[in-house]
């Protein structure tokens, strides 16, 4: 190996140019940052910046509130679980490949609304009282993943 044989690592590399290269670059002189001017100095102004004018951002009214910590949690009630059959895994995948939930989001929470018969095992984030009551009566198990 000597050093005609050296390569860059695959990749490594993102910008094209050579900039301040002279004139047969197709970056030179300036450099790309054209003549003059407050954007060819260092330290340029942040994103968003306007020349003093009020920026957009703050222009804008504010409104509501939106609580980071809060979860999307989608409910499914005990009487669409009757299509599975007795004795049955019932998880949140099985859910998704029936149809009953289409995007779990943050969690599923089996709710207790409707009628049940079957003897199942549910396997959910989350249930409600009620549920866990209607699913244990039977036979069944309630356990939260």
């Amino acid at each position: 190996m000597d050093l005609s044989n050296l390569h860059r690592a695959e990749g490594s590399r993102t910008d094209r140019y050579r900039r301040g290269r002279g004139h047969a670059s197709g970056n030179g002189k300036t450099a790309g940052k054209g003549h003059k001017g407050q954007k060819a100095r260092s330290g340029a102004p942040r994103p968003g910046f306007e020349g003093g004018q009020m920026p957009l951002y703050r222009r804008l009214p504010k409104r509501g509130f939106k609580c980071r910590n809060s979860k999307d949690i989608v409910g499914v009630n005990v009487s669409s679980l009757e299509r599975f059959e007795d004795g049955a895994v019932v998880s949140v995948d099985t859910l998704m490949e029936t149809g009953i939930v289409k995007n779990p989001r943050d969690g599923v929470k089996i709710l207790g609304n409707g009628e049940f018969t079957k003897k199942l095992t549910v396997q959910a984030n989350a249930f409600s009282a009620s549920a866990k009551e209607k699913i244990e009566a039977l036979g069944g198990k309630a356990e939260v993943i």
